[in-house]
């Protein structure tokens, strides 16, 4: 079975397995490492703005559109992994 968040010990026994569990943790991890950064980037520029300069805040503007594309990315990750062990709901 595959794991979601390790390389797991047992794999299946299809082809080009051990690669298609790397994507899923390196998507699952992109996910959500990008996911607490888009949230912190809008948390920095909508709510607590008056906290500070325009340099952060165009900073944080910048990352917000930067880190929901690595997201994404993530995302076909993990749809590409899912769909290489035969799954089909994602």
């Amino acid at each position: 079975m595959y794991s979601q968040f390790f390389i797991a010990p047992q794999l299946p026994k299809i082809e080009n397995a051990l690669a298609f569990q790397k994507c899923l943790v390196i998507g699952n991890y992109l996910m959500l490492l990008s996911f607490f950064i888009v949230i912190t980037s809008i948390f920095i520029t909508f709510v607590i703005d008056d906290n500070f300069t325009i340099s952060a805040q165009v900073s944080a503007h910048i990352a917000t559109i930067f880190f929901a594309g690595l997201l994404k990315i993530g995302y076909v990750l993990r749809c590409i992994a899912l769909h290489g062990f035969g799954q089909r709901n994602f």
